[in-house]
């Protein structure tokens, strides 16, 4: 019988996705889930309904919820534990983070892999999860640590570098890159082969055929076409200037590059179909939603769940019956990826087995991709050894090689927006000096 723990399960349907997929495998039907959050009432709430959805499924799983202080309980003796908190959450936290920058004239989409509103995510989660990695050394030293959480890079890095936890990042863009390519440009999806590489986020669509016919000059061709350009104006944008095509949405994108957001150029706003607090817009709906929601996940109704394509239940049956599995994983780069830093995070191609997650070798990106991933990777790594090290000056360093933060604001400028960030997260954030 394996144990699964989840961390932040009061991520109610997130929580449902994942172990409603993971009890959908013969070999964890049987499975011990416990699962950890620090808000008593959603915490009860998801305990519920994965009780429910075991009984639902005809699993015989058992079901515990622990509260924070109770982690270490909770987490003794896994075999698996899968990484879905939000540090601050959105309020009073994320509020903060889009609503001081506005106050310097600097806007985001969604603020939660870099810019300013990644930096300071990262630095309030990344002591977290370095606790709770240490209990999982004492507790659980050969437990595989799932991380679906954001920024992606930064956190599963720190925790790649700082402790001796097994840990692979995982990103919902990587699997649905080249079929919803496909599908915005109506062209077949089935039997596509393709290979992705980079960071997180900003992966690259190195190669993608069908049936053995390379599909990147129709799809070249037919992301400047009128009737299709405007579906994802700056990936489309990017892949015109940079030859390949990137991972993550528009949305995201626009605020990884110093080109789509510009508050002297705000036409580009429009051109390019940018939308700002995108994020805390869907943070709102979300939190309403729930409400309708929760009546119908914690009762005592039958629920319905069909397994879908997130990654974690694949990963998790890969490893308990040796069926191997390909996914998009965030590791350390040693050697991975020739022409970025050696020990940054990097996104590449994993098999999954019974020996765990094996990466897979890329070699050189194409130049001018890898110099592109390279600025980004400049934001991360300072930001993670501010993180690690409490040095003020490296949350500094990090605003300030932020491509979007640098082409909007003076150095004076994003120092004093540091500063009073670090003052309005307070105790959220590590003691920083």
């Amino acid at each position: 019988m394996s144990k699964i723990c989840f961390l932040g399960a009061g991520s109610t349907v997130f929580a449902k996705n994942v172990l409603g997929d993971s009890l959908y495998v013969e070999s964890l039907k049987d499975a011990k889930i416990t699962l950890i959050d620090i808000d008593p009432e959603r915490l009860g709430d998801s305990e519920k309904m994965v009780k429910n959805l075991s009984h639902s499924l005809g699993a015989k799983a058992t079901v515990e919820g622990y509260l924070g202080q109770d982690a270490r309980k909770a987490i003794t003796g896994a075999d698996y534990i899968v990484n879905a908190i939000q540090v601050g959450g959105y309020e009073p936290c994320t509020v903060i983070d889009f609503e001081i920058p506005k106050k310097y004239g600097l806007r985001q989409t969604i603020g939660d892999t870099l810019g300013i509103g990644g930096i300071f995510r990262a630095l309030r989660t990344i002591p977290v999860m370095i606790e709770y990695c240490r209990i999982i050394e004492e507790v659980a030293p050969e437990a595989w640590l799932l991380n679906y959480t954001n920024p992606m890079a930064m956190i599963t890095g720190a925790i790649l570098k700082a402790t001796e936890v097994k840990t692979v990042g995982l990103c919902h863009s990587v699997q649905v890159c080249a079929p919803c390519l496909c599908q915005m440009l109506e062209l077949p999806e089935d039997d596509l082969r393709w290979n992705i590489a980079g960071i997180n986020h900003q992966g690259w669509l190195l190669s993608i055929s069908r049936h053995g016919e390379d599909l990147y000059p129709e799809i070249k061709r037919r992301a400047q076409l009128p009737e299709y350009n405007w579906k994802d104006t700056v990936r489309f944008e990017l892949m015109k200037q940079f030859g390949y095509y990137v991972t993550e949405s528009s949305e995201h994108t626009s605020e990884y590059v110093p080109w789509f957001i510009k508050s002297k150029a705000p036409e580009l706003i429009e051109r390019f179909n940018v939308p700002l607090d995108e994020y805390p817009r869907r943070c709102v709906a979300q939190i309403e939603a729930w409400n309708y929601m929760r009546d119908e996940l914690v009762s005592d109704k039958p629920l319905e769940h069909e397994r879908g394509h997130e990654y974690a239940s694949y990963i998790l049956e890969a490893m308990e019956t040796g069926k191997p599995f390909t996914l998009g994983g965030n590791v350390l780069n040693k050697g991975l990826i020739t022409n970025l830093p050696n020990n940054a995070c990097v996104e590449v191609m994993c098999v999954v087995d019974r020996n765990g997650v094996t990466p897979t070798y890329t070699g050189d990106l194409p130049p001018q991709c890898a110099a592109l991933n390279r600025t980004n990777i400049n934001v991360q790594e300072l930001t993670i050894a501010a993180a690690l090290t409490g040095k003020k000056e490296h949350v500094y360093q990090a605003a300030l090689l932020d491509p979007h933060t640098a082409a909007e604001l003076t150095i004076d400028e994003i120092i004093g927006l540091c500063d009073d960030l670090i003052e309005a997260h307070g105790n959220w954030l590590p003691t920083l000096k």
